[in-house]
């Protein structure tokens, strides 16, 4: 994964579609339709869908530990 995709998940609460394709290593019409079926979880705000960067990095096992 781009090291500049991972840098977006770890940092931002949501990302846009075509970030959150990338992360998966599919193109953003991909992307767009994973988000329609509920493969890609997002979120409808106005007219613009943004994807929760939290279940992202649980998708892709890239979760923050936590430190103790």
């Amino acid at each position: 994964m781009d090291e500049n995709v991972r840098a977006a998940l770890m940092s931002n609460l949501t990302v846009s579609v075509e970030i959150a394709g990338k992360a998966f290593g599919i193109g953003r019409n991909a992307a767009y339709d994973a988000c329609k079926s509920g493969d890609i979880p997002s979120v409808r705000i106005g007219g613009r869908i943004t994807c929760p960067t939290a279940p992202l990095r649980k998708m892709l096992g890239i979760e923050d530990k936590a430190v103790a």
